[in-house]
């Protein structure tokens, strides 16, 4: 294939997997105030919307850690990106057909990681273990949703110290208002954190394919798509966050059922609460260029509100179906993206 059309077909593809995230993650950032009834469905997808399309846009810390800190970019090709973002794809389109509040992070970190070992011809050295996978993803894999468990808790009980005279109307009323300011600072950080990953996998693309490929006389309406070194570039931080925010608007209703009505009965105070734990916790790791699951956080933070009453009060059966689908996550798309790549170099489209 001529490699500028495979380098547009691979930003298709890298969008399309952008906006699967959006209608994925949409219940992340906006399951609670839902499931609190604070704002209808469709009030709640237009917020998360532009919530998640202003994140997008506010840093390239952890779009850098995916595009060029996972994986030696050596061994990667326009195809191996192309096999990664559609595992990526399949597993998001799997988890949320049933449902499952699974990890769009982990999909796109296992699909990388397959792709990239695959293309290697199974030179695990392709993977950056110490400087990357494991103090950027692995680590925070099992540590995001322990901080978000305990977090949920503490700031659950500390607002039960607060709020232990007032009235239970008052309290709806305080907390519904606020929960409006907590949404969207849950869906600004989910824009922040997971927007930037694909905006990484783009410049590594057109960075991979200025390279490798004879992009010299690409026509002038093009020239943006040419990158000799590898850089975020504005367009593609433009492009990701209006994928991002059409996929939030389209919305994910069946995993905002799960999220916000069926594994723990929420107020509006605890919906704060998670949103707020939450959130933060994806600021601060958007910042350092740490790849944090959304679902992982915010899911374990609504645990950790829900405990801080009653550990009777969460649907444990649930809880752990979703436990089950994240342990799943990486090696199912690494698996898909591996045999992808396998795939395409037995019909002798790779080498």
């Amino acid at each position: 294939m001529d490699p500028v059309l495979l380098l547009l077909v691979v930003i298709v593809a890298i969008l399309g997997f952008t906006y699967t995230n959006g209608f994925h993650d949409a219940a992340n950032s906006i399951a609670t105030v839902v499931g609190t009834r604070v704002l209808t469905p469709h009030q709640a997808v237009l917020l998360g919307a532009v919530t998640n399309f202003l994140g997008a846009l506010s840093g390239v810390a952890v779009a850098k850690t995916i595009g060029a800190g996972l994986v030696d970019t050596n061994f990667v090709t326009i195809e191996t990106i192309l096999c990664a973002m559609l595992a990526g794809i399949t597993w998001d389109v799997l988890t949320w057909y049933f449902g499952l509040p699974s990890s769009s992070t982990h999909a796109l970190v296992g699909g990388l990681l397959g792709a990239a070992l695959a293309s290697a011809h199974n030179q695990w050295s392709v993977i950056k273990w110490t400087t990357g996978l494991y103090p950027k993803v692995v680590l925070p894999m099992f540590t995001s949703p322990l901080i978000g468990f305990a977090g949920g808790m503490m700031v659950m009980g500390l607002i039960y110290v607060i709020i232990r005279r007032m009235r239970p109307r008052m309290v709806d009323r305080v907390f519904g208002k606020l929960q409006l300011l907590s949404a969207s600072y849950m869906g600004w950080a989910h824009g922040f954190n997971d927007g930037q990953k694909e905006m990484g996998l783009i410049a590594l693309a057109c960075y991979v394919a200025t390279t490798q490929s004879n992009l010299e006389h690409l026509p002038s309406w093009l020239a943006f798509l040419r990158s000799p070194k590898f850089v975020v570039q504005p367009w593609a931080q433009w492009a990701c966050g209006v994928a991002m925010a059409t996929g939030t608007y389209i919305g994910g209703w069946r995993i905002i059922q799960t999220l916000g009505r069926k594994m723990v009965r929420l107020r509006p105070v605890q919906g704060f609460a998670a949103e707020t734990t939450g959130a933060t916790i994806l600021a601060v790791t958007g910042a350092m260029g740490i790849s944090v699951s959304t679902t992982h956080v915010i899911t374990t933070a609504i645990m950790g509100v829900g405990c801080a009453k009653r550990f009777s009060a969460l649907n444990w059966t649930l809880a752990e179906r979703i436990v089950w689908a994240w342990i799943f996550t990486v090696p199912a798309s690494g698996a898909m993206g591996y045999g992808l790549i396998s795939l395409a170099r037995l019909l002798g489209w790779v080498k």
